[in-house]
């Protein structure tokens, strides 16, 4: 063979290379909306992805210009940001509020927005006409909602109406006063159970789920046993995707953080000192100055 046989050979192998790093998740050189499509084949690649909350538009601008592919309007927002002691609270008219303002401040990453507690626990119906909302007011290109098995219902009429939803199993923050805070799957029967709500939603047509605060094997196995995605929070390395709460992320939050969470940055520190040093020029006259002054 040839050296110019060999070249014209590895030119399909390079340009289907290309066309894979094109279409990445994260890195991708395209800038149309990431679609549930596109979560979907990342999967057949093999391919890992982040997500990271979001509530507002400055900081979804800046996941996005980082090229976030996917980033959740979490009722954590509850906690983060509108001084909730759990999620609970948290409204549709809040999500509906918060989710448009991520929409608004993003051109790439797929925004899905979270169904709060309430808004489809009363089954099928309820769950279409809040999920509606989120999409039509939003603009949000998928929902998500909690629960395994007892949410099949919701999941199958939202998803047979055109609307993607990505289920949420293990911990469910919504349901803290009935499970608390800790870790879903252990032993045999309750790892049984975890596997027995992965199949239900994936069943009913969720195009990726989210598994919380489950033990690493487990959520692993689950990883391998469905054909959509799985986004891990304190569930291990071996699932499809990450997620994290973005005050966590950042060192925002303060105080005690989950052990699943790594802090990339200390903005709380930043801002602090940031706000002193405001604080102090404004009290020693040495803010503002002439260049600081309008004539």
């Amino acid at each position: 063979m040839t050296q110019l046989s060999a070249a014209r050979k590895q030119q399909p192998a390079e340009g289907a290379l290309k066309a894979t790093a094109d279409k990445a998740l994260y890195g991708g050189k395209s800038t149309r909306r990431i679609t549930v499509r596109d979560i979907t084949a990342a999967k057949e690649r093999g391919e890992k992805w982040p997500m990271l909350t979001a509530y507002d538009a400055m900081t979804a601008s800046v996941f996005d210009e980082a090229g976030i592919p996917v980033m959740l309007v979490g009722d954590s927002a509850g906690n983060c940001h509108l001084g909730y002691e759990t999620t609970v609270p948290v409204t549709m008219d809040e999500m509906t509020m918060l989710s448009a303002a991520v929409v608004r401040g993003t051109s790439r990453a797929l925004i899905v927005g979270d169904l709060p507690f309430g808004s489809y626990q009363e089954g099928p119906v309820q769950a279409l006409r809040s999920a509606t909302r989120l999409v039509k007011e939003a603009g949000v290109g998928a929902v998500k909602l909690e629960g395994g098995e007892r949410s099949h219902r919701q999941i199958e009429l939202l998803v047979e109406s055109g609307i993607p939803v990505m289920a949420h199993i293990g911990l469910t923050p919504q349901s803290v006063n009935a499970m608390g805070y800790r870790v879903q799957g252990r032993g045999e029967e309750a790892a049984h159970q975890l596997l027995r709500d992965a199949k239900a939603v994936q069943d009913a047509g969720a195009f990726a789920v989210v598994l919380e605060l489950v033990p690493a094997e487990l959520a692993a196995e689950v990883t391998r046993t469905l054909h959509i995605p799985t986004v891990g929070i304190g569930a291990g390395a071996g699932t499809d995707a990450q997620v994290l709460v973005w005050t966590d992320m950042l060192g925002l939050t303060g105080g005690r953080v989950p052990k699943f969470v790594k802090q990339y940055a200390d903005l709380r520190r930043v801002m602090g000192d940031a706000a002193k040093a405001f604080a102090e020029d404004v009290v020693g006259g040495t803010f503002p100055l002439e260049e600081h002054s309008v004539h």
